[in-house]
This record gives C-alpha cells, structure tokens and sequence, in this order.
C-alpha cells in the first residue's frame, strides 16, 4: 500500500508535463511530510523534479511512471519557469531535497530511525555523523554504500528491512535512486523513503554549498558547475535550453488543443442551431 495515493489529494499540486508536483509551501510541507512519517502503515516515496529529471521523465516511460507513484516536490528554477508557462504562477517554495530534507529532520522533533544508503562509503560514514550532528535527537544508521550490483539488491534490501527505519534516504543518483526504490523499496523498509541525489556528498564536506545569497538567488548550480565543470557542462548548457525547448513546445500544444477544442465547440452549437 502507497499511501500517497490516498493522502496526497489532501496536498495542492499542479501538473508539470502532465507529472503532479505538490504545491505547498515550507510550512505546509513540513506539515504534510511529517505527519506522512507517523502514518502506521504503508509507504511514501519522495522525489524531487528538476529540470534535468524533468527531461529524463520525458524521455523514459517507466521512469515517468515510477514518479507517478512517488510524492514529487518541486526543486529549482527550471520547474518555476514551467510552472509560470503552464500555470502563470511559480511554486510557492522551492523544495529541493538538499534544503528540505536536513530542515524537515529539524522541524521532526519525535525521535526517528534513519538509514542511509548510497555514496562511496567513506563518504556515507561521514555522512551520518553530519546528520548526527544536525539533528541529534534522531538516530542514524549508514547501512550500506551505493556500490553494489542489481543482483546484491536484495541483500541490501533484507539489512534495510533488519533495522526496522522509520525513514530511509537513497543517494544514488537520478534515475537510478527511484527506480531502484519502486524495485527493492517497501512498507516494512520505512514509512518515509527519499531519494536524496547529492545530499551526502553535502552532509560528509565532500562537496561545499554555494553562499547563502547564491542560494537565495536561485543560481547554486552556477556554484557546483564551478566545482565540477566536466561531470555538469552537459546537464545544464544541453539539459536547460532543451527543458526551455520543451516548456515551450508544450504550452504551445495545450494552446493549440485549447483553441481546437473551443473551435469544435462553436462548430457544433452553430451546426445545432441551424437544424
């Protein structure tokens, strides 16, 4: 049982390429997700839409039908600008998991049991100690790195299930963090499962934040392009002017229907009133 597909309805979202993506702010994000978290049964799977998974979903049909089970927040600037072309408005919050995650395991104040799967394992040790850190009251269990095989995921899958987790977060990467989740992931691993891409790297010092202000502008990813030019050249000067692209040709074709629809329509009530 996924009990996102009987709570979510109680959470404003709006569709981004046809994908519903919540609409909420920080508060009622925070709301929201906890009390998802005190849920006695099922599972909620987290995600975040960007305008890089945007494009992949775009062009990987079961990786857009994955995300349709999860519950998506939107993350960056990319989805704000498809959302004011399709909906005239942005996102009132930007819910990327680098921020909202730590900051929701803040605003938890019932102690939890986390695990962490994912990054090198050096990297997720450290990891763990800086959730410790940033959270103290909850505990925090690194319980397997991300290097391992399709054919080892039920192992890691059993360790998971061992340690009976109130919330697990994944750091593999997008796609393969979701997918991964909606393959091996389920209720009796955590009522709360996030995808969480960087967010280790983050968390250990592996990989250092852009300036608050930076961040405040919406142009962090100016900061890891910085950091890691030959990884993220492609993602964001191909990725962002193709999302851009997309967005356009999109809104474009819900125009085109709209107005093929309306001419339809007066079509029909001019051939009815002439009988």
């Amino acid at each position: 049982m996924n009990v996102v597909s009987n709570m979510a309805v109680f959470s404003s979202r709006r569709p981004i390429f046809g994908l519903q993506v919540c609409d909420l702010n920080w508060s009622e994000a925070f709301t929201f997700v906890s009390a998802l978290s005190d849920v006695p049964i099922g599972q909620t799977a987290i995600s975040f839409l960007n305008a890089h998974n945007a494009n992949l979903m775009l062009k990987d049909h079961a990786y857009r039908e994955v995300l349709n089970r999860h519950l998506v927040l939107p993350d960056g600037v990319g989805v704000d600008i498809a959302s004011l072309a399709m909906h005239g408005r942005m996102f009132p919050a930007n819910l990327n998991g680098t921020d909202f995650v730590p900051a929701l395991l803040t605003y938890m104040t019932r102690p939890k049991k986390i695990g962490l799967v994912g990054g090198r394992k050096d990297v997720l040790e450290r990891a763990r100690e800086g959730f410790a850190n940033h959270a103290p009251w909850h505990e925090f269990v690194a319980i397997h790195d991300g290097f391992f095989t399709e054919e080892q995921s039920p192992d890691v899958a059993d360790m998971i299930a061992r340690e009976k987790l109130d919330i697990l977060l994944v750091a593999m990467g997008t796609p393969k963090q979701e997918m991964w989740i909606d393959r091996h992931i389920r209720p009796e691993h955590a009522r709360l499962v996030f995808g969480v891409g960087a967010l280790f790297d983050f968390m250990a010092g592996e990989v250092s934040r852009a300036s608050p202000k930076a961040r405040t502008l919406r142009v962090e990813w100016l900061h890891r392009f910085r950091l890691e030019p030959k990884r993220l050249w492609r993602r964001y000067f191909v990725g962002g002017p193709v999302f851009v692209m997309r967005i356009l040709g999109y809104t474009l074709g819900e125009r085109l229907s709209g107005l093929g629809k309306a001419l339809r329509n007066r079509t029909e009530r001019a051939s009815e009133s002439g009988r």
